[in-house]
């Protein structure tokens, strides 16, 4: 297996982990990652992350790298969550907890509200907007919300009580990061 991201700052800094090789699945490039935790600088600490559609686990281990109180993952794939797994148990990251079914199945599931929120879906399967109503009633008032896409985040239909605050882009990669008023 030689899908390799690493982890940009925090406690394990330079840290290598491994992900599976899965059509569709690509890490947040370390530009745009660094970028996103820049911006949240002072918000991650003790914050409570939703990382939406895992993949990788890039977000949400540097969330948790960078001091985020806990994590909830959400990774479908069965291959790729038993990476996940190793790399929780790799890191001892204690406060990551791992949902193995679709954010579809989860997401209406949780009782906890977040501070943090990761939207990044493949692609291919257009979940923005479906998962961003899923998400809503999870979020606590002001949490912020990064979401990427492959296209303008305006054409992604989100709701409207989430504001745009920042926004990037990385070759094809459109990203943004939002807050709920």
């Amino acid at each position: 297996m030689k899908n390799q991201l690493r982890i940009i700052g925090g406690e394990w800094k330079r840290r290598i982990l491994p992900f599976a090789s899965i059509d569709g699945l690509r890490p947040t490039p370390d530009r745009v990652r660094e970028t996103l935790f820049n911006w949240l600088m002072w918000d991650i600490q003790n914050s409570s992350v939703l990382d939406v559609c895992t993949g990788s686990g890039a977000l949400g281990f540097e969330a948790l790298s960078r001091g985020a109180a806990s994590v909830v993952m959400i990774e479908p794939d069965a291959t790729q969550a038993k990476i996940l797994k190793q790399n929780i148990q790799l890191l001892n990251a204690q406060n990551c907890e791992l949902k193995v079914a679709t954010a579809q199945q989860i997401l209406p599931k949780l009782k906890q509200q977040f501070d943090v929120v990761f939207l990044d879906p493949p692609y291919s399967l257009d979940l923005w907007q479906t998962l961003s109503v899923l998400i809503d009633p999870l979020l606590k008032d002001r949490a912020f919300i990064y979401v990427e896409a492959d296209r303008g985040l305006a054409q992604l239909q989100l709701p409207s009580s989430w504001q745009l605050l920042k926004s990037t882009q990385a070759g094809t990669v459109q990203a943004g990061l939002f807050q709920k008023s």
